[in-house]
């Protein structure tokens, strides 16, 4: 695990100190902790290195590496999951790769299929490798942007780094902002900051999409996507248990793949399906390994956390204890993080991701239990959150309205009678969500959510952001039933969905030297989830029965067969910030006088907003629109306060602002 940067001066006429400018880069990542720190730099190029040592293989590592035989220089932020596979392709013995760090694979692996190794590689990785005999610049992204990469390219000179400040200062970069980002980022709807995953909130800064790579050679620069997900053949298995054991065999593989380190190992855990079968299968494995499984769970606030209906629970203590006590091996810590609060994390966010979020409910606790787990000595931390579209996918309804369509009726009614049953729902209640999506109702032609009228109307006009959202597919009504079949082909086909998590996730490593990993997006995963017949996933009126089939003895029954009760996230929002409630609303009343904010945010919503939350709202307000649309424009005019050193005054934003991409 590392932050890499690198200069390349590839304008033949230009003539620059990259070593200076590759030094400039390498100091802005002093900010963060490292084992090793080096440098490397060949007349037009400079790379180098800050390297966080995770892995065993990656004690000692030497990063950049040159290899003087094949004329190849690497510098690389990887950690791989299927090097026993790469090594046998690669010829490489089993005592050999023992000892050979992921960057050596890398090497390897470019030395024999060039341009095409991304294809065969399976873990979290961003890398440059310097072909000298070529006079090339490669590098790529992982399939789902797992680490980050941005980037500067003058036309001239292309340079990059895993964060975006250190490439700030340089020469023709600077601060100016992305106003088509900013427009994203208020207009949409969704979770999602942008439907662009090259751009960023800086103009002059952008970065490589997720399954993309890079190549600049002969004076351009050429960025290109990789099709690491092949529509694979349906699998056809004999039996269901034979489904279950493939299921378990691949799953196992890259969770046991995940737990690389020398350190100790982690895990986030709910009372879901998903994180409880990482963690199941985690501390089975480490007790192989004479370890033990530390894993964190967020609870809340005694009091603000109880109003949920039955059927959403706030507290998972209960579930996530059945897990711990069955499993065994678990190192189990239930975190409550008191006085902690969206509006307390908030400036430290803004300080990790270097630009704007909309993850509101859940930012007091997530950064928070990073900061446990370095504590703990933790040196890789699993999660789950890819599973809905991989491991427990298990679209029922949507799958009752196939079933409707192709006039399978006999096994429809038994289907909805044992739904019902595990739901413990009434079959009219079933027949009404079919129709439900079946006959969706028809959403008037430009209907919006209250959260697109954040955006100021001239800001709209001069960027042309809903059309461009609609071209997306980005639902603008918030009405739209969602098509979790739908879902996850969109999910696995635009890059775009993949970049919060690892925007979050690698800053947050760099943070506090904890890897953040995820088995159920694992590719040979993903892969294996996609090739599964929709009738494994769901059987017998079980939605996601493929996992709870297979799971049975690892996970308990209360959690593998809840089909009644989810849990949720956030609940207690607004118990956390009562006690800063009204600093809160005077921060906001402070951005609606101000005419530099006026510019992005139409401001009669945001006033209209506001007057409804003078006095402290009941807890359900912590999921309303008006609130949501509060916290994203506090997050924006706080990334801009702080951008400009606290002074907004309009001089200094107009020069922040002019030009902008």
């Amino acid at each position: 695990m590392s932050a890499i940067a690198g200069v390349f001066n590839y304008g033949m006429t230009e003539s620059r100190n990259i070593y200076d400018e590759g030094v400039s880069l390498m100091d802005s990542l002093s900010r963060y902790p490292a084992d090793d720190v080096r440098l490397w730099s060949s007349g037009r190029l400079f790379l180098g290195c800050h390297a966080q040592w995770v892995t065993p293989e990656s004690i000692g590592e030497i990063l950049p590496w040159y290899d003087s035989v094949r004329g190849l220089a690497i510098t690389a932020d990887a950690i791989l999951d299927n090097r026993e596979e790469l090594g046998n392709k690669l010829g490489v013995r089993q005592t050999e790769l023992a000892e050979l760090p992921d960057s050596s694979l890398l090497l390897l692996a470019y030395a024999k299929w060039g341009e095409e190794m991304p294809l065969h590689i399976v873990g979290d990785f961003a890398f440059a490798i310097w072909d000298e005999t070529e006079e090339k610049l490669f590098g790529a992204r992982d399939f789902s942007g797992n680490r980050t990469l941005y980037y500067n390219d003058s036309g001239a000179r292309f340079a990059f780094c895993t964060t975006i400040a250190p490439l700030l200062p340089l020469e023709g970069v600077g601060e100016k902002l992305n106003e088509a980002w900013i427009a994203e980022y208020l207009a949409s709807p969704s979770r999602l900051e942008t439907i662009d995953a090259s751009s960023t909130v800086f103009g002059r800064v952008k970065q490589i999409p997720p399954s993309h790579s890079f190549t600049i050679r002969g004076g351009s620069l050429r960025v290109r996507r990789y099709n690491a997900i092949e529509h694979s053949r349906t699998l056809k298995l004999s039996s269901e248990k034979e489904y279950h054991e493939a299921f378990l065999d691949v799953f196992g593989k890259a969770v046991s793949s995940r737990l690389r380190t020398h350190k100790e190992a982690g895990s986030f855990l709910s009372g879901g399906l998903d994180s409880g079968t990482v963690v199941g299968l985690a501390a089975r494995e480490l007790r192989q390994r004479n370890k033990v499984l530390y894993t964190y769970s967020a609870i809340p606030l005694e009091a603000g956390g109880d109003w949920t209906a039955k059927s959403r629970i706030a507290d998972e203590r209960p579930m996530i204890s059945a897990t711990v006590s069955h499993v065994g091996n678990i190192r189990e810590k239930y975190l409550r993080f008191e006085n902690r609060s969206p509006l307390t994390e908030m400036d430290e966010w803004l300080d990790t991701l270097e630009m704007p979020y909309k993850f509101i409910e859940n930012s007091y606790w997530f950064g928070n239990i990073f900061e446990q787990a370095a504590k703990d000595g933790v040196g890789v931390l699993l999660n789950g959150a890819r599973g809905n579209f991989t491991v427990s996918f298990g679209p029922a309804l949507e799958y009752y309205v196939i079933l409707l369509k192709r006039l399978r009726l006999m096994k429809l009614y038994r289907e909805i009678y044992q739904y019902s049953r595990f739901k413990g729902i009434g079959r009219r209640r079933v027949l009404t969500f079919m129709k439900d999506r079946l006959f969706p109702a028809k959403i008037p032609s430009g209907e919006k959510s209250a959260l697109t009228g954040l955006i100021s109307p001239e800001l709209a006009d001069r960027t042309g952001i809903f059309g461009r959202l609609t071209d997306a597919g980005i639902d603008l009504s918030g009405r739209r039933l969602p098509d979790m079949i739908s879902a996850r082909h969109d999910q696995f086909e635009q890059v775009h969905h993949w970049t919060n998590s690892g925007t979050s996730g690698t800053k947050l490593s760099l943070r506090h030297g904890v890897w953040y990993r995820d088995p159920t997006n694992d590719l040979r995963v993903v892969r294996f989830c996609l090739s599964v017949p929709l009738d494994q996933y769901v059987k017998d009126g079980m939605d996601r029965a493929l996992i709870r089939r297979a799971t049975e003895g690892l996970l308990p029954d209360e959690v593998r067969l809840n089909g009644k009760t989810r849990g949720i996230q956030g609940a207690d929002g607004i118990a956390r910030l009562a006690p800063s409630w009204p600093q809160f609303v005077k921060e906001i009343e402070e951005m609606c006088r101000n005419d530099i904010m006026a510019e992005w945010l139409h401001m009669p919503v945001v006033r209209a907003a506001v007057s409804k939350y003078k006095e402290i709202p009941g807890p359900s307000a912590i999921y309303e629109p008006d609130l949501t649309l509060l916290m994203r424009s506090l997050v924006l005019y706080r990334f801009v306060k702080r951008l400009k050193g606290g002074d907004l005054n309009e001089q200094r934003m107009d020069e922040a602002f002019a030009g902008s991409a």
